[in-house]
């Protein structure tokens, strides 16, 4: 579904794209998707809500496009040890145009067409300083774990200057949107962490989403052979091997373990590329050659699964997790994006009132690629 953008209020300032922003004055309030408290996406409604304004080094931009990823869907649901801050605002992953910075800002500035880094450090740790930005342990994930009233699920957003890079020109908002977060995680987790090599193979769970399709790429890009698992055949399927899959396993028919055991002479794969949990844990481990390396960065299907431990020491395997990009990292897939040698696949795209049923259609096993919503601009 596509939805047109109208013009927004205040002074306005033209950029290339055409889009114009205010420069000098934000409206006092936004319309905003707000949950007060966790549910099903039936919690979720328009409101209006105040315009954030940008403090000392930080940017307010206009929100030309954002894209649902899991953790939208655990803020909402509530997980155990997390907490959600309410009244809470949602979206971790966008594209805008900056509308007005604050002091210290030296980079950006209004008109600027930018995209998120969403990863919150605090940029002084040793863990911060070599590189490792992962492991800061005062890490967060914004529109995740920061609030009130603090995500992409707005008209417009605010975040520190550090936390955003500027958009790829070849890119429109609904795709640039679509790759940030996560590329920049299967970027991490299959070269940070997995270190893969060319001539590897890779088992890659739910290739046709919004983190698979990216898995694939990252492993075409690399001369690693990836072996797609999706549900169902058809288009995902096809879109698996458009881009770069070697092999493609129906997971709904065929026996994962086996047909791994089948492409690889045996052998198995040298990665596993896992982030659905416990559905599909001990088959992950089951399909790794010896010395082979499984990355995790989720369990959406359930954290609780169960290793059979003489698997993992008798075949010498080795179990990674994976977090959060550093902005070294995203501003490396930009620039691959940029030069078109990874590109987004936006899978539908909604208006900002639609949240609750883009919200159900990505819970859906059926979606394919990214699901992005775009703020309804306010009428000049």
């Amino acid at each position: 579904m596509r939805h047109r953008r109208a013009g927004s209020s205040g002074r306005a300032f033209a950029n290339p794209g055409g889009h114009h922003v205010s420069v000098t004055e934000l409206p006092a309030l936004m319309r905003a998707i707000v949950f007060e408290v966790h549910g099903g996406p039936e919690v979720l409604g328009v409101r209006e809500v105040p315009t954030p304004s940008p403090g000392p080094g930080e940017v307010v931009f206009a929100v030309r496009a954002l894209s649902l990823n899991y953790v939208d869907t655990w803020a909402r649901i509530g997980l155990p040890g997390v907490r959600t801050i309410f009244p809470h605002i949602s979206g971790s992953e966008a594209s805008g145009v900056v509308a007005a910075v604050g002091a210290g800002v030296t980079e950006l500035r209004p008109g600027d067409e930018v995209v998120t880094h969403s990863t919150l450090t605090c940029r002084r740790c040793e863990a911060c300083w070599s590189g490792h930005e992962s492991r800061c342990r005062s890490l967060r994930v914004w529109g995740y774990e920061t609030g009130p009233l603090d995500g992409a699920m707005g008209e417009f957003a605010r975040l520190p200057e550090v936390n955003l890079v500027r958009k790829p020109a070849n890119l429109s908002f609904e795709e640039a949107a679509a790759f940030p977060l996560v590329l920049m995680t299967a970027w991490h987790m299959l070269v940070a962490r997995a270190a893969l090599q060319a001539g590897e193979d890779v088992l890659v769970w739910g290739a046709s989403g919004g983190l698979g399709v990216y898995a694939l790429q990252v492993c075409r890009l690399l001369g690693a052979r990836a072996i797609a698992v999706v549900g169902g055949g058809g288009r995902k399927a096809e879109l698996a091997r458009e881009l770069g899959a070697t092999e493609v396993i129906d997971h709904r028919s065929e026996d994962v373990v086996a047909r791994v055991r089948e492409l690889t002479q045996r052998k198995g794969v040298e990665v596993v590329f896992e982030h659905t949990g416990a559905a599909t844990w001990q088959r992950s481990i089951l399909s790794l050659a010896r010395g082979g390396r499984l990355v995790t960065s989720g369990a959406t299907s359930g954290w609780e699964a169960a290793t059979d431990l003489r698997y993992v020491f008798s075949r010498e395997l080795s179990l990674l997790g994976s977090h959060e990009a550093s902005r070294a990292e995203l501003l490396a897939v930009t620039r691959l994006v940029e030069a078109g040698r990874i590109r987004p696949v936006v899978g539908a795209v909604y208006p900002l009132e639609e949240a609750v049923e883009a919200e159900r259609r990505f819970a859906s096993p059926e979606k394919i690629g990214k699901i992005v919503l775009v703020p309804e601009r306010r009428s000049s």
